[in-house]
């Protein structure tokens, strides 16, 4: 039973290792949650926003990694140009822009009153 758990965390890991080196949009959301939390942090936002954060990055990450299981899957099944395939993809890059524009606005949100204060 521990031996099936360890290798489901290797296989998550391995997907990581994955989106990071094939998916420059995963390294570049990465970068992005990385400022987010250093800017959280040097403007002491509150413990409640900071978990905010973390979540919207975590959603973010998770949009773009099925996104990319997703293209991988309808490239495996249809090498040639397909409507229904091209609209598969269409609907998942949507919905990692749903998750990217909805993590801008609640973190401008979060962020533009402290940043007004310092001024």
């Amino acid at each position: 039973m521990l031996d099936k758990k360890v290798n489901s965390l290797r296989n998550a890991l391995a997907g990581l290792v994955v989106a990071w080196k094939e998916e420059i949009n995963f390294r570049i959301e990465i970068g992005c949650g990385v400022l987010a939390v250093a800017a959280a942090l040097l403007l002491g936002i509150s413990q409640a926003e900071l978990l905010i954060i973390l979540f919207l990055i975590g959603f973010v990450l998770s949009a773009e990694a099925l996104n990319t299981a997703l293209e991988e899957f309808c490239d495996m099944v249809q090498k040639n140009h397909d409507p229904h395939i091209a609209k598969i993809k269409d609907l998942a890059a949507a919905a990692v822009l749903i998750a990217s524009f909805t993590a801008l606005v609640i973190g401008a949100a979060i962020f533009i009153p402290y940043i007004a204060a310092l001024s």
